[in-house]
């Protein structure tokens, strides 16, 4: 690396390293809510378990939290500066849509690596051991009785499905407010009928550390490929269909005012 690029990248870590603990705080946060509700709903000690036989039901409930947990992130202060990706497919997919740089994707990215595992960590040790218990194995995302195969493929769909939709609601000017909210709505059905094929994962690093938790990592590669490569072909589509310039930024929820630190194409 170059003395000037070198200084470039320390430069830009220095403007934007709290956008980066945004990003990190945000997954964190989104990884402990899942563990808790995922316990809360699904652990045998559970009376809320006991209460409702079915599994169906509970997905539900587990689907309507972690959908109101996004929600309330994308909208943020926090999610609004960062512009809430919590996922690195999302920062790879405007990545490749030119609304991120090279070193904004990298660091986004180790910072929601680095999320993930301090809130699944943070969520266990809270939870004493419960988060271990088989019902609930550090919410770990792996595939069902379809199989490898299926799990990838709904994966990939889901993803597809996740990013085609930020892209058309952001895009729309009269419709871009509700873009946080429109996601948390597709998170909370996907869990309720999707989890079944894969655990619903949609993001490597919400993968990553349960799955080092639960010594479930033989199956990383499927959400390690599919949902970026998802995401990324939904980019791709976009841009053939609308071009570069209809992308207006790289947040699902952008501020009336104030800066942007993307390549933004929203007057701000």
């Amino acid at each position: 690396m170059t003395p000037g690029r070198s200084s470039g990248i320390q430069a830009r870590v220095k403007r934007h390293w709290p956008e980066y603990a945004m990003e990190m705080a945000g997954l964190a946060c989104f990884m402990a809510a899942a563990v808790v509700i995922t316990t809360t709903v699904e652990h045998p000690a559970s009376p809320l378990r006991a209460a409702v036989p079915s599994a169906i039901a509970r997905r539900a409930l587990i689907g309507v939290g972690m959908g109101l947990t996004a929600a309330a992130l994308i909208y943020s202060p926090w999610g609004r500066r960062s512009g809430a990706h919590l996922n690195p497919a999302v920062t790879l997919s405007y990545l490749r849509l030119g609304k991120v740089g090279l070193a904004d994707a990298g660091f986004y990215v180790a910072a929601q690596f680095a999320g993930a595992a301090l809130g699944l960590g943070a969520a266990a040790a809270l939870l004493r051991g419960a988060a271990a218990n088989a019902a609930v194995h550090y919410v770990a995302t792996v595939p069902g009785v379809a199989g490898a195969a299926a799990a990838f493929g709904a994966e990939l769909a889901i993803s597809f499905g996740m990013m085609t939709t930020i892209l058309a609601v952001s895009n729309t000017p009269r419709a871009a407010h509700f873009t946080g909210a429109i996601a948390a709505c597709l998170i909370a059905a996907y869990i309720t009928i999707e989890a079944p094929l894969s655990g619903m994962s949609m993001n490597p690093a919400r993968t990553f550390a349960p799955a080092i938790a639960a010594g479930a990592s033989r199956f990383l590669w499927i959400y390690f490929i599919a949902p970026p490569l998802g995401m990324l072909l939904a980019a791709e589509t976009y841009l053939r269909r609308h071009g570069a310039a209809a992308v207006r930024c790289a947040k699902l929820h952008h501020p009336a005012a104030g800066p942007c630190h993307f390549n933004c194409g929203k007057a701000v």
